[in-house]
């Protein structure tokens, strides 16, 4: 088994557009020839578009892209501009008169990280596209999770940088990887050693508070706390998938977030995860599962790693 970039993914393109002032951007995935897609939602605060067409049960078998996105629900509209941009390229589903791109998305919450008017819209989304390569995948404040934060129960200031990361991993000629924008409520745990490296902060911000120790002081709060939250993400994968298939990798692949970030799903986190398969090559999906819950967990750390220091919010590489 090997480390590759999540592009080496063949037909798999990735593209970033991002606003420093807002604090907000959009990460766009495009399989131009389509994807077998599937998608797995667990946690409570869900913001998605297109959705309930990976239901096996319904027509459509194929995506054409996924938009990753920041601006909680108003960030659904730069999907918009990758339905733009893939239709001037003649991509979609066909419907005779032209085709239509079929672009799954989800969005986080980043409002208040920056200028909460500044939000991705269509133009943003078709930007992405334009920027769209299989070049190496660009990791931390950028795209998606130029605005993502963590660790963020006592509010903002003592939360720390979430971001973008990815990672992928090949054996044999079967390829899987993970793209995710990492914005949860709780704390990023290093799985190996139990060590929280980002999250929520001690009252000095030197060291961390434990989210979850914090939560089970407070259990009879009732009263909302906190806002602000969601990890997206998107496993790629050269495997031949049913939909069926797909929704059960996407499935799997939430192990990752289970792994490394903690409390996950909760109710004021929308996590969800996207799968796609460019049918390549056969594997069993058992495989392709639980491979995927390993690239997502190693991509959530490496977002976090990476990213930089914005709106005042302190990163990983200021704990060091």
């Amino acid at each position: 088994m090997q480390k590759i970039e999540f592009t080496e993914i063949e037909g798999i393109k990735v593209g970033h557009q991002q606003d420093f002032e807002g604090a907000t951007g959009c990460t766009v995935i495009i399989c131009e020839e389509g994807a077998t897609g599937g998608v797995d939602i667990r946690g409570g605060a869900p913001g998605t578009r297109e959705t309930d067409l990976l239901n096996p049960v319904n027509l459509v078998d194929k995506i054409h892209g996924v938009m990753l996105a920041g601006g909680s629900a108003f960030g659904l509209d730069a999907a918009s501009g990758a339905m733009e941009f893939l239709e001037k390229r003649g991509i979609g589903f066909d419907v005779q008169v032209t085709k239509v791109p079929i672009v799954c998305s989800a969005v986080l919450f980043d409002l208040p990280v920056g200028n909460h008017k500044i939000r991705p819209n269509r133009e943003m989304g078709y930007q992405a596209c334009l920027n769209a390569t299989n070049q190496p995948v660009i990791n931390g404040t950028i795209g998606a999770g130029t605005g993502a934060t963590v660790g963020k129960l006592l509010g903002y200031e003592r939360a720390m940088k979430g971001g973008l990361g990815s990672y992928a991993l090949q054996i044999g000629e079967l390829k899987v990887g993970a793209l995710v924008a990492v914005n949860c409520l709780g704390d990023v745990i290093n799985p190996s050693t139990g060590e929280i490296i980002a999250g929520l902060l001690d009252e000095d911000l030197k060291g961390f508070a434990d989210t979850e120790d914090v939560m089970l002081q407070q259990y009879d709060n009732r009263k909302n706390l906190f806002s602000g939250n969601t990890t997206i993400g998107v496993i790629a994968t050269n495997c031949t998938f049913t939909k069926a298939q797909a929704n059960k990798v996407a499935s799997m692949a939430h192990n990752g977030y289970a792994r490394t970030m903690r409390p996950a799903h909760t109710m004021v986190d929308g996590d969800t995860i996207f799968a796609m398969g460019t049918g390549r090559v056969e594997a069993d999906v058992n495989v392709v599962g639980f491979l995927a819950a390993r690239v997502m967990g190693e991509a959530v750390l490496r977002a976090v790693k990476t990213a930089t220091s914005l709106a005042g919010i302190k990163a990983y590489e200021d704990m060091l």
